[in-house]
């Protein structure tokens, strides 16, 4: 297994050509957008199950059905994140792709409650195995002044997979049911190939193996791209987990990993809340079920759109500032939802949720990837979204309890809007990144 000898500087020799950042940025796009479909197939059909008479199942019953994808994740991040260093990005990246994609498949038939949780923990491995490796790729193969935009450009897939499942949630309910809507879940697997052909292989990982006449081969294919300056790893078992982690938690990086932990905790615990329960919390508001399923579309979409916006004013301004700022505008939104409003006014500060929840947690990860060595990256990337993982399972289980509680919409909002402020002074303490 491979161990780090020291810490690496990454330096490339030459930026990546345009025409390889962009067909990087599009297969891990891809993988983004199949993710965030996976997850957000949830929220978009909750409503639908919750009136399913064979399973009969309770508000706190459809949060745990919902958490389990994300304890797959919590476990997939911790894993793939790391053993994407000794196997290589490229290939976890799509092996994570087509697990999640089957497990979709077998959620739609599962014919039980406990069978969907088992597909649905299962996918979850390949989910949450799916972000750190496309964030490394992403940042490796992005020019350093474009880091934050691309990486933002890359996650808004995220958002139009959530988007996608609430579209397709209001075309197919009614004729396929809910299981229908998960089953096209599993439609990704069918662009493997073409993603596989289509995506090059870390250079950093390659380079970091000691395989330099492979990297000077694949640099070569790409147009000349630099070869990141990497001290060789070595084959030397189990120390190697204990080195990553070393890494990570060196006193230089302790405060940073400790910061980037809390906030990405909060921020996945908004997303994954507001994503499971918005219709719901939206119907119980006296909206019906297509209406609710708008709300979800619009914090999707905006989410998508302003993750771009913020990747720009973050490579301007700073990350710290930057999404610091949109966690807190995204709190006072969510807050905002308590009182009567207009239904224009109500779509607008779920957009601006949307902007302070999903856009504010992907530029934050874009800078936990690029903020380690390069040989740790999707390592401490994969550990630091296995940490924020339980926030992640905890947004559906906190949703149900509340909902189940009895309380009513404004509860809710209340609770997510803490968790936004607390996001944001996690971020506002991050130390700043130390010069390569």
């Amino acid at each position: 297994m491979a161990v780090l000898k020291s810490a690496p500087t990454h330096v490339q020799g030459a930026a990546p050509r345009r025409a390889v950042t962009l067909r990087v940025l599009a297969v891990c796009w891809l993988a983004i957008l199949f993710e965030g479909y996976d997850v957000g197939v949830m929220g978009a059909v909750l409503p639908a199950m919750a009136d399913d008479r064979q399973w009969n199942l309770s508000a706190l019953q459809l949060g745990a059905l919902s958490s389990y994808a994300l304890v797959g994740m919590l476990l997939g991040a911790l894993v793939v994140g790391t053993l994407s260093e000794r196997l290589g990005r490229r290939r976890m990246l799509l092996a994570c792709v087509g697990l999640f994609s089957l497990s979709m498949a077998g959620a739609a038939w599962a014919p039980t409650p406990c069978l969907f949780a088992l597909f649905r923990g299962v996918g979850g491995l390949g989910l949450g195995g799916v972000i750190p490796v496309a964030a490394a790729l992403t940042i490796e193969y992005s020019p350093v002044e474009r880091r934050s935009f691309n990486y933002g450009l890359m996650y808004s897939g995220y958002s139009f997979g959530i988007l996608t499942a609430a579209f397709l949630s209001m075309q197919l309910l009614q004729q396929l049911g809910w299981r229908g809507v998960i089953a096209a879940g599993a439609l990704p697997l069918l662009l493997l190939w073409p993603m596989a052909k289509a995506l090059p292989e870390s250079l950093e990982y390659l380079v970091s193996k000691g395989r330099l006449a492979e990297a000077q081969a694949l640099a070569a294919r790409l147009g000349g791209v630099g070869l990141p300056r990497l001290q060789p790893t070595q084959d030397c078992g189990r120390g190697a987990w204990r080195e990553l982690l070393g890494e990570v938690f060196a006193r230089r990086h302790l405060r940073a990993t400790i910061c980037f932990w809390s906030a990405l905790f909060c921020g996945l615990l908004l997303i994954y809340g507001l994503n499971t329960w918005l219709p719901s919390i939206m119907h119980k508001s006296g909206y019906d079920i297509g209406s609710s399923l708008l709300f979800l579309i619009v914090f999707s979409l905006a989410s998508a759109i302003g993750g771009l916006f913020i990747g720009r004013l973050a490579d301007r301004l700073g990350v710290r500032g930057t999404v610091s700022f949109f966690y807190l505008l995204g709190a006072a939104s969510i807050a905002a939802l308590m009182s009567p409003h207009s239904l224009w006014v109500n779509y607008a500060l779920v957009a601006l949720a949307g902007l302070g929840s999903i856009s504010a947690s992907l530029i934050l990860t874009g800078h936990l990837a690029s903020y380690y060595p390069a040989t740790v990256r999707a390592a401490a990337t994969g550990w630091g979204l296995s940490f924020s993982r339980l926030g992640a399972v905890s947004g559906p289980l906190l949703g149900g309890f509340v909902a189940g509680a009895g309380w009513s919409p404004s509860a809710n909002f209340v609770t997510f809007a803490l968790v936004g402020v607390l996001a944001a002074l996690a971020v506002l303490l991050l130390p700043k990144q130390q010069a390569a």
